[in-house]
């Protein structure tokens, strides 16, 4: 939804007088990323192409973290952060595309703005806006339930969308799923080729 992205982007930029931080890690291998972040914040993430994973915690952190076979290829990773107040965007570049996973754990209550290239992205346990896209590749959120969202817009240009508990969805190229309801979160998702997949899910997984 237009008007969600450029509020978090406009949230994202750090008003007059605002302090703002900085962190870059490079070698993710050798120099794990980890800084505070305050739970109810608005996080934007730019992503290269790869296989990524963005997870909610229970604490006010933001984690990044990798697994692979071979761990030696992560020293090329690098992790950018720029924070003001309780808003930041998030960068990870360099590294291989396909050989790695990468983990982005992020305070559970957080509005999520993502732009990403490609590839496969997956978002768990996280309650609050979402506005995320991808150029190609396959998305999937795992969304807590659909009551908690005042609007749904989900959509795939080429590819398939399989929405679940959502409804089904609409278009003969692509398709597309609108839903209005009574929560109070916007679920804006978009992959121009290749899957979406909107799945519900407790916010904490059981044992």
């Amino acid at each position: 939804m237009r008007i969600l992205a450029i509020g978090l982007l406009a949230a994202l930029l750090a008003p007059a007088g605002a302090a703002q931080s900085k962190l870059e890690v490079k070698d993710l291998r050798n120099h794990p990323f980890s800084v505070d972040f305050p739970s109810g914040g608005r996080l934007g993430m730019n992503l290269q192409s790869g296989d990524f994973r963005i997870v909610g915690r229970s604490d006010n952190r933001i984690v990044v973290h990798f697994s692979g076979k071979n761990a030696e290829i992560a020293k090329n990773l690098t992790v950018r952060m720029t924070q003001a107040g309780a808003g930041g965007n998030l960068r990870i570049s360099g590294g291989p595309k396909n050989e790695l996973q990468v983990t982005i754990e992020i305070p559970e209550s957080t509005d999520l703005y993502v732009r990403m290239s490609g590839a496969d992205l997956d978002v768990k346990s996280v309650l609050g806006n979402k506005d995320i896209k991808l150029i190609g590749g396959d998305l999937t959120i795992h969304t807590v339930t659909p009551d908690d969202y005042a609007e749904v817009n989900a959509s795939v240009r080429f590819g398939d969308v399989a929405a679940g508990a959502f409804g089904e969805a609409k278009g003969w190229l692509g398709g597309s799923v609108r839903r209005k309801g009574t929560g109070k979160y916007v679920l804006t998702a978009h992959v121009f080729a290749g899957d979406l997949t909107l799945e519900t899910s407790p916010l904490k997984e059981e044992d």
